[in-house]
């Protein structure tokens, strides 16, 4: 597997991450989720935000990085 591969294989995990922890953000922060969420609001609350928001922020990340190093192979 070459680098250039390997670096969208990362992106396409962050996109898939920020996707889902994009949902589950959402859902928690706003507790719109009807059924489908025992408890809006009883998650883990790190640092006062629910763990899925620093999710969000990571595959952001992971995805930024993974473009930033496809776009330089080009």
């Amino acid at each position: 597997m070459n680098k250039q591969l390997a670096l969208r294989i990362l992106f396409g995990i962050g996109v898939a991450g920020l996707v889902f922890s994009g949902y589950l953000s959402y859902q928690e922060l706003w507790g719109t989720c009807p059924g489908l969420c025992p408890a809006p609001g009883t998650m883990a609350l790190p640092l006062g935000a629910p763990a899925c928001v620093y999710g969000f922020f990571m595959y952001l990340g992971v995805m930024v990085v993974a473009g930033l190093g496809v776009r330089a192979g080009k």
